[in-house]
């Protein structure tokens, strides 16, 4: 999806690391550091064994229609078929839309404002029935339009559709016509009617939303616990907690899917091992994928860069690691009140608390530079060394009124060590300023539902900071910015628009941004919504993240995707 730059510190450690340059196509033990970024490593068709996934936590959920984590984007290909979506590759190439559900890209028409899609016929459900246009329809209207049953993932629909002000979505409107906005003339063919033009909508139906979903299948929030697969593997067993086991779908047929390979005979997902265990069970062979994609742990990235192994990869994949300030807490409801915290953060210890150059780069802008659009600019919260400014930031503390700091929650996320310890240099950096942030720690998988997401929880908690990562949905500056600036994305929870901004002339911006059929002008409009963003104080630039990868030498067709924000692509893995 976004430009990959390579790690110096691994370039440096590939040079001794005992690899075969000869062997990259073939052996991964052979391939230097980095080359899943470059290539498909290991490539291969062979069929046959249990792939084997292992999390620090539960995702958010596993149904498509109601995820926000881009490993869950990533992986629910498997078993969900979108209209669009993306195929393994390396480079820049695999970050741009192909047809899956559909047959071809979206037809526009009327200036961007109607997109009709062709869906293949033959595909069908795990069950053997066919999918329409309207399942398709359907899983839009329940990941949209019934957030108060499925409040995760992205609502753009909702926001762009032409919609009936009345429609609360298939669980309270019982109809079998739906929202009038989408419609289906026949069974392979629907057709989206927005109320202004959306120039990037193949990105858009290439989210996992699109994935069909048959009505009368459909448990709400409980349907994660019985998904119907449209895609080659299949649910034998899930259980949050603990794990899931796919194993391959009979009714797929690969003449209608240009892109799956179904290998392994079966996939197991292992939730809620130690972070440090999974380190460990790669190395050993027992595991191969860390599911959740956060990298390796401060230790193990000690020790392979130490031991200059050549089973890593370090990519960027366009991540900000930031902190949010939720403007809508008192006193941050207070521009010079959120300043204060903007000149007291000292980025130099967050940066070294991240684990140093192999984690990411200072961040000074909210877009990083490997998403298009990002434009540089001077830092207006810039200091010395970047170490903080505790002048500055008392300054601005007499200016909103609370010259002698004051008491605040900062969250981060119990899985996530390196957010923790990133929260824990942010704390020292604004207790020098009278700043008491108290850290509270929460589940991943719960994090944007109960906590950091919900606008009662923050009110209710005196929490105004939140530590949050953030990769674009789809390559642009709309992409990347929408759903972490427009105020017209918020809702009551499932937000990912932490700071809780609501600019208005952010909120322009996005949307006439994305009317405009001139990319040029769109890329520029994305930039000054960038700027705009600092001005505001709404968040803290920490670092443009760089994750950590430890390569299996198990796994074949072993790349790193620019569709998903630097992870690796999770669809045609398989097994020496």
């Amino acid at each position: 999806m976004l430009a990959v730059a390579v790690s110096v510190a691994l370039t440096a450690a590939a040079c001794g690391g005992g690899g075969n340059d000869d062997d990259e196509g073939g052996e991964g033990g052979g391939a230097p550091a980095n080359a899943a970024i470059e290539k498909i490593l290991n490539p291969s068709d062979k069929k046959g064994g249990t792939l084997v996934y292992e999390s620090a936590d539960t995702p958010d959920s596993m149904d498509p229609g109601n995820t926000y984590y881009g490993y869950m984007w990533n992986f629910s290909r498997l078993y969900a078929r979108s209209l669009m979506t993306y195929a393994p590759g390396a480079g820049a190439e695999a970050a741009e839309p192909v047809p899956d559900l559909a047959e071809g890209p979206g037809e526009a028409s009327d200036g961007g404002r109607t997109w009709t899609y062709k869906i293949k016929k033959g595909v069908k459900y795990e069950d053997g029935t066919e999918i329409t246009a309207g399942d398709v329809k359907y899983a839009v209207e329940r990941s949209n339009y019934a957030r108060d049953v499925l409040s995760l993932g992205p609502n753009y629909f909702a926001q762009y559709l032409k919609n009936p002000d009345d429609y609360q979505g298939p669980y309270k409107d019982k109809s079998e016509e739906g929202i009038s906005s989408i419609q289906t003339p026949d069974d392979h063919t629907i057709v989206f009617n927005l109320a202004q033009p959306f120039q990037e909508f193949d990105y858009l139906v290439a989210m996992t939303q699109t994935a069909p979903v048959p009505r009368d299948k459909d448990n709400g929030s409980d349907y994660q616990k019985n998904i119907v697969s449209s895609g080659s593997y299949k649910f034998e067993s899930f259980n949050l907690d603990k794990s899931a086991t796919l194993v391959r779908n009979d009714q797929w047929d690969p003449k209608t899917d240009k892109i799956r390979k179904q290998l392994p005979d079966k996939i197991e997902v292992r939730f809620k091992v130690n972070p440090e265990t999974i380190d460990k069970n790669i190395e050993a062979g027992k595991t191969h994928v860390m599911f959740d994609a956060l990298g390796v742990t401060a230790q193990t990235q000690s020790q392979m860069l130490r031991d200059e192994s050549n089973m890593l990869d370090n990519p960027t994949g366009g991540r900000l690691t930031y902190m949010a300030i939720n403007t809508t807490v008192a006193p941050f409801d207070d521009v010079n009140c959120r300043k204060a915290v903007e000149f007291a953060v000292d980025k130099d210890s967050s940066m070294r608390a991240l684990g140093g150059e192999p984690k990411g780069d200072i961040a000074t802008t909210a877009l990083p530079p490997d998403v298009p659009s990002h434009q540089s600019y001077e830092d207006p919260y810039a200091t010395e060394g970047n170490k903080g400014d505790v002048e500055k930031a008392k300054a601005a503390l007499k200016e909103c009124g609370k010259p002698n700091g004051f008491d605040t929650v900062l969250t981060a996320r119990t899985e996530r060590q390196d957010e923790i310890d990133n929260a824990t240099a942010i704390q020292a950096a604004l207790k020098k300023v009278g700043i008491n942030a108290q850290i509270q720690k929460f589940p991943g998988g719960k994090y944007f539902t109960d906590f950091a997401g919900s606008r009662k929880w923050g009110q209710d908690n005196n929490a105004g900071l939140y530590m949050m990562q953030w990769g674009a949905d789809w390559p642009s500056g709309y992409g990347f910015l929408q759903q972490i600036a427009n105020g017209g994305a918020l809702g009551e929870s499932g937000n990912t628009n932490i700071s809780y901004l609501d600019d208005p002339e952010i909120n322009k911006l996005l949307d006439e941004s994305i009317a405009d059929p001139d990319a040029a002008a769109r890329a520029k409009a994305y930039a000054e919504v960038d700027k705009k963003m600092l001005e505001t104080a709404a968040i803290v630039p920490l670092s443009y993240f760089k994750v950590l990868h430890q390569r299996s030498d198990e796994v074949t067709n072993l790349v790193v995707s620019q569709a998903f924000s630097g992870q690796y692509d999770y669809l045609n893995l398989g097994l020496k």
